[in-house]
């Protein structure tokens, strides 16, 4: 499984949703796995952004529906960066 970082803002919408249901955000968790990812560490932020996801997909076409999919609902939007681990960087270097 690949890695990805994806760095979220909720919308209006998605701070009303919170503020009723604060749950929601492992519901979402749930969603992920539903479409194929795994969320492997998740973070509140200060500043402007407001979540830190650590998200393992098969493959970027996976992830990229799950980015989708999620910023479809109008509650969060979403930028997605792969993730390379930090030896096999160092041994591409070599």
């Amino acid at each position: 499984m690949a890695t990805y970082i994806l760095i979220s803002r909720l919308t209006d919408e998605g701070c009303a949703t919170l503020t009723k249901n604060p749950d929601r955000i492992k519901e979402v968790n749930k969603d992920v796995e539903a479409m194929g990812g795994k969320v492997v560490a998740q973070y509140v932020v200060l500043g402007p952004y407001d979540f830190i996801n650590v998200v393992e997909a098969p493959d970027n076409a996976t992830i990229a529906k799950i980015s989708v999919q999620l910023a479809s609902r109008g509650t969060v939007r979403i930028e997605t960066h792969p993730c390379l681990d930090i030896d096999e960087f160092i041994a591409s270097l070599k």
